[in-house]
């Protein structure tokens, strides 16, 4: 399966281990805690393999990483929250870096926030959401690895997911970058983020 949007280009812009420059392009934002599978995701959404580098371990992606499409708007991996093996000191400064992009980014037009399918909500990803909602971010639930929840648990693992973030079905995607599941759903909000 390949994204619906067609990708024609795409140039790494930098890692940022602060505020990146200034641009005029729209930016879509991805966050999730470490090893959540964000680098995958990106791969699959821009039918890539080596794009985003993917890591066993969790907390590799340490800056803010920005990929411009097309020369007209920019995905943009964050670092991973959560339970990466980095000093305490270093999680603080992620963390202050992630939230000041997310709150002072103009051109941010959409975060995709990425949850591990097969867990419960996660205090961190909650006080992610709570981050989005407080300062008027628009924002996608995307959860990952669904491809290895068991058909006949997937329905009630995912439910349980949901209701525990307090989200909208029409606001959360269960998404595979195994099987490619989500992926149209998951650029139909990139899209429409986007204004096309």
């Amino acid at each position: 399966m390949s994204a619906p949007r067609v990708i024609k280009k795409i140039e790494f812009r930098g890692s940022f281990p602060t505020a990146p420059p200034e641009t005029v392009q729209s930016e879509i934002a991805f966050v999730g805690r470490s090893n959540v599978g964000k680098s995958s995701a990106i791969n699959k959404l821009l039918n890539r393999k080596k794009i985003a580098r993917v890591s066993s371990t969790p907390g590799r992606t340490q800056a803010i990483n920005i990929f411009e499409i097309n020369d007209d708007y920019r995905f943009v991996d964050l670092p991973g929250y959560g339970f990466a093996k980095v000093p305490l000191a270093v999680r603080a400064q992620w963390g202050k870096m992630i939230e000041g992009y997310l709150v002072n980014r103009d051109i941010l037009k959409l975060v995709v926030i990425l949850v591990d399918g097969r867990h419960p909500a996660q205090n961190l990803d909650l006080h992610m959401l709570e981050t989005l909602i407080n300062n008027d971010i628009p924002g996608v639930i995307v959860a990952t690895k669904v491809d290895n929840l068991r058909r006949n648990k997937k329905l009630r693992t995912l439910s349980v997911l949901r209701k525990g973030l307090g989200i909208p079905q029409d606001s959360f995607i269960p998404f595979s970058s195994t099987t490619g599941e989500g992926l149209t759903e998951v650029w139909d909000a990139i899209e429409y983020a986007l204004g096309n």
